[in-house]
């Protein structure tokens, strides 16, 4: 429980600053707002003990997350969503092409980054929802809160994490699979991350994989017409760069990964 609580804040703190991003902001700054200027007005005028002081404690608690989210929030993006997918087969895409700058790592991770937020924004709105507005509104408590942030994200991971990859670290935890009906049929957090990471890493490299196919078919035609034709000082690679952009142009490549990338996500 201790560590589910752990993880489970890191998660809550990570998507109270992810979801300011996430096509929501109108309505989140006015809340943060809010939180602010209560905190403003109460310091001044908080008794020990009473009721007023323990509102103030819960509204600190609040702020400290939205702090600590800034810290936490790029490792957590990075181990409990899309990105990694995403990212990965980019950068895969780059280095069969041929270009080893083109496009430039800060377009191909802002890149990864929005279609991240494009796959993960019915999670993020779950979250919110569920678990930061109401906690905001004092409705419900930390605790509280805290699960029902996690839940849409444990929820999606397990989505996108194959079964096989459960069972492993499940094996090496020594946990033993609950039934799936049963009420802790989740598997905790310390088996489900890294099987989640494992799982993107496999189908970003399975996706990388299949992309470079037609570009090394492409260098082996110009390198055996190049040796045909005597021409064994020119580097193939140097000729069959243009026609690998090209290719890519022509059947629309951008179009064809983005939206085979997205529609690979059934958690989404």
């Amino acid at each position: 429980m201790r560590g589910a609580l752990h993880i489970g804040t890191l998660a809550f703190a990570a998507t109270v600053a992810v979801s300011l991003f996430a096509g929501m902001a109108a309505a989140q700054e006015t809340e943060i707002g809010g939180l602010i200027r209560d905190l403003s007005s109460q310091f001044g005028n908080v008794a020990p003990g009473s009721d007023a002081g323990a509102s103030l404690s819960g509204r600190l608690i609040q702020l400290f997350a939205v702090i600590t989210a800034l810290s936490v929030a790029p490792g957590l993006l990075v181990v409990m969503t899309s990105f990694t997918r995403f990212v990965i087969v980019f950068s895969m895409l780059r280095l069969a092409l041929g270009l080893n700058q083109t496009p430039p790592n800060i377009v191909l991770n802002a890149m990864a980054l929005f279609m991240t937020f494009f796959v993960m924004q019915p999670v993020f709105e779950d979250a919110w929802d569920g678990g930061v507005r109401p906690l905001i509104a004092n409705s419900i408590t930390e605790e509280q809160a805290i699960f029902a942030v996690i839940d849409p994200f444990k929820t999606f991971m397990l989505a996108n994490t194959r079964d096989k990859d459960l069972a492993l670290f499940q094996d090496i935890a020594g946990e033993t699979p609950a039934p799936a009906d049963g009420p802790d049929s989740t598997p905790s957090w310390r088996v489900l991350v890294p099987a989640f990471v494992i799982s993107e890493l496999r189908a970003a490299f399975t996706i990388g994989f299949l992309i470079y196919l037609p570009f090394v078919a492409i260098d082996l035609i110009v390198a055996s017409v190049l040796m045909s034709a005597g021409m064994m000082m020119l580097p193939p690679v140097l000729v069959s760069l243009p026609f690998k952009v090209i290719f890519f142009v022509l059947i629309d490549g951008w179009y064809m990964l983005a939206g085979s990338l997205i529609a690979s996500y059934s958690g989404g």
